[in-house]
C-alpha cells in the first residue's frame, strides 16, 4: 500500500500506463531512440527528470552526469522506471513527486529533463518555476515535445483532437501547445531549438510535430 505522501502525488492511470510501456518499444524502433541520445548528450553533475515514464531515458544518460533523480506520479510506469534504473549506465533514482511539487532543495541540480510531458501538465507556467526554483543558477533544461503545427490545416487537427478524445486516449496529451513559448515566458533562455515530425515513416498524426532544444536558466 502506497504511504499517505505517495498517494498525495500519486496520478493514476491504469489503462494509459501499460498502453505507453507496449508502445514505447515501437518508438524506439522507429528513431526515438536517437533522439532521446542527442537530447541527454553531454549533460553533466545532478539531473532531475520529470514525467520519466518507464525509465527509456535512463540508458541514454552519458557517464559524466553523477546521479539522475527522476520524478514520475504514475505508479505503475514508475515500477518500471524502478526497474530500468537498476540497470541504467548513471546512478538514478526514482521517486514520486508531481511537477508542480518536486521533492529537491533549492538550487540543487545541475540540469532538468523533459521529455515528452509538457503536453500532459495541467499547470506549465507552475512546473517551470519549480524548474527554476531547483536548478542552480545558469543550469541547463533539456526538452523533447509535442509542440503545436506550423501549417494551419493541421494546428486544426490538433484543436480539435486536444477537444475531443486525444487527451483521453493519450494520458491527458494536449497536441497544439507551444512549450518554447511557455519555456521563454518562465524565464529560459533558449539557446538551441530545432523542429521534427516523429515518427517520419507513418502518416501525420496530430502529435507528429515535435521541438528538441536546449534553455538556460536565470543567473
Amino acid at each position: 500500500m502506497a504511504s499517505p505522501s505517495t498517494a498525495s502525488t500519486d496520478r493514476p492511470r491504469p489503462l494509459f500506463s501499460r498502453f505507453y510501456a507496449r508502445i514505447s518499444e515501437r518508438l524506439e524502433a522507429e528513431g526515438m531512440t536517437d533522439l532521446r541520445s542527442e537530447l541527454l548528450a553531454d549533460l553533466t553533475g545532478e539531473v532531475v527528470e520529470i514525467g520519466a515514464g518507464n525509465g527509456m531515458n535512463f540508458s541514454r544518460y552519458p557517464s559524466t552526469v553523477t546521479r539522475v533523480v527522476a520524478i514520475e506520479p504514475e505508479p505503475h510506469l514508475r515500477g518500471l522506471a524502478t526497474r530500468a534504473a537498476g540497470s541504467a549506465s548513471v546512478p538514478v533514482a526514482v521517486q514520486p513527486g508531481t511537477a508542480g511539487r518536486l521533492p529537491l532543495p533549492d538550487h540543487s541540480v545541475d540540469a532538468a529533463v523533459l521529455c515528452l510531458v509538457m503536453c500532459s501538465l495541467d499547470d506549465r507556467p507552475g512546473a517551470l518555476a519549480e524548474l527554476r526554483r531547483v536548478l542552480r543558477p545558469g543550469g541547463t533544461l533539456r526538452f523533447l515535445e509535442h509542440t503545436i503545427a506550423d501549417t494551419p490545416g493541421l494546428r486544426a487537427v490538433q484543436r480539435v483532437a486536444d477537444a475531443t478524445v486525444w487527451p483521453l486516449l493519450a494520458g491527458g496529451c494536449h497536441t497544439a501547445t507551444d512549450p518554447v513559448a511557455a519555456i521563454t515566458r518562465a524565464g529560459f533562455e533558449i539557446t538551441t531549438c530545432r523542429r521534427l515530425r516523429f515518427p517520419d515513416n507513418r502518416f501525420t498524426q496530430p502529435s507528429s510535430p515535435h521541438v528538441l532544444g536546449t534553455a538556460r536558466a536565470p543567473e
